[in-house]
């Protein structure tokens, strides 16, 4: 992975000065927006949009839904929160229907999700199951086609 994607994939912000010309605004307007935005928490990170099959060569991603016994104090909170402070965890969402939360996780393999999974999520005391999705192939992300849709049409039928 090039040293910019890096830098970027791990929350470096755009320059001031950039967004400042871009809005038609002063820096120290735009720098006070970001500060505040910040300090609320209504900004969390900076992100870019990727295509994971260009990038993340070897990385395996995987949706996980858990089912999880809430607590009579915390309800699903802590669990969730427990769960969403693994470093393999990307996104952990509470959800309704058959599974209480919905997890994203990224490893290097399938055998490192899989042992994450087994191990260290399954385990927890108040996992009552996880259904494992492993993710093929990316056609849209964040609002993104990842796809050419020449590319998607032209691939010739799979024959037995």
């Amino acid at each position: 992975m090039s040293d910019v994607l890096t830098l970027l994939l791990e929350g470096a912000k755009p320059c001031a000065d950039h967004l400042a010309n871009i809005l038609g605004k002063e820096k120290a307007e735009v720098e006070a927006e970001l500060r505040r935005l910040e300090e609320d928490k209504s900004l969390l990170g900076w992100l870019p949009v990727f295509n994971p099959e260009k990038v993340e060569e070897g990385r395996v991603r995987a949706v996980i839904e858990v089912k999880i016994s809430p607590e009579r104090e915390g309800g699903f909170d802590r669990l969730a929160m427990r769960i969403a402070r693994f470093e393999e965890v990307e996104s952990c969402y509470l959800m309704s229907g058959g599974y209480d939360l919905l997890v994203f996780v990224t490893g290097k393999n399938l055998r490192k999700v899989a042992a994450f999974v087994s191990e260290r999520l399954a385990t927890i005391e108040g996992v009552l199951s996880t259904s494992t999705h492993f993710l093929l192939r990316p056609y849209k992300e964040q609002r993104h086609l990842l796809v050419d849709e020449t590319e998607a049409v032209d691939k010739p039928a799979v024959s037995p």
